[in-house]
């Protein structure tokens, strides 16, 4: 189903509930009625091509609309990116250690292997932060200031920062920190230990967990296609038009 703009909120969310922390994230709350998603956006005041981009590339692993994500400022897609780094590690992610911890109070017995998926986990998440640091202190502050001096013409303060850094870097450091999240799914499909008590609910939080990781796996992935495939052909694009202008 391709999500468009006259229809209903409610119904694209009855379809797909997986999209509710993705409308989340452009500040719309629960609550609106039968308004469609055209009124909602008109009444935020926000892009309703970009907020039906996203909700299709998330609703839909086929699509993709590179060229019409190319139209969008680096900015919009920044505001964006942000949004849903908050949401990872604000929400996402303490929920995923909640349940570990969980299930590490009702494990029967071997109590290591729940020992070392929290700390794979752990180590995951502290890695994950430091590359979302890098990201907001570093990168998104010389893409934003960039497009200034691209399309505001303040290209004279720029030509030093271009000198010291390009977006070639941030590609080279750009590790697929996603792929970890393949070998904490085997340590749980593969040696999850017993439960001790209640076995029903030691099962049922065992697959609630892996199902949250298989939920942050693929909105992770999403997330880096942006950065990947939109966000850096943009300014690989800006530093060029930079460096002819200088």
């Amino acid at each position: 189903m391709l999500i468009i703009g006259k229809m209903k909120l409610a119904d694209v969310i009855h379809h797909d509930y997986n999209l509710v922390p993705v409308i989340n994230r452009f500040g719309i709350p629960l609550g609106f009625g039968d308004s469609t998603i055209e009124e909602i956006c008109t009444d935020k005041k926000i892009n309703c091509g970009f907020l039906l981009t996203i909700l299709n590339t998330f609703h839909d692993k086929q699509y993709f609309s590179q060229e019409y994500f190319k139209s969008f400022s680096t900015g919009t897609i920044i505001k964006y990116l942000r949004k849903a780094h908050a949401y990872y590690l604000d929400r996402k992610i303490p929920e995923i250690k909640q349940l570990i911890r969980r299930l590490g109070e009702m494990s029967k017995g071997n109590k290591k292997t729940i020992k070392l998926i929290a700390d794979f986990f752990d180590e995951y998440s502290a890695e994950f932060s430091k590359h979302v640091e890098r990201e907001e202190k570093l990168v998104y502050p010389y893409v934003l200031s960039l497009e200034d001096s691209v399309f505001n013409n303040n290209t004279d303060r720029k030509h030093s920062e271009i000198s010291d850094y390009s977006i070639s870097h941030y590609e080279e450091s750009h590790e697929d920190i996603e792929e970890k999240l393949f070998d904490l799914k085997n340590l749980l499909i593969k040696y999850m230990p017993s439960a001790i008590g209640d076995s029903g609910l030691f099962e049922e939080n065992s697959y609630l967990l892996l199902r949250e990781i298989f939920v942050l796996e693929k909105e992770l992935n999403e997330h880096s296609r942006i950065e990947d495939l939109i966000l850096v052909p943009k300014v690989e694009e800006m530093e060029k038009l930079l460096k002819i202008k200088n």
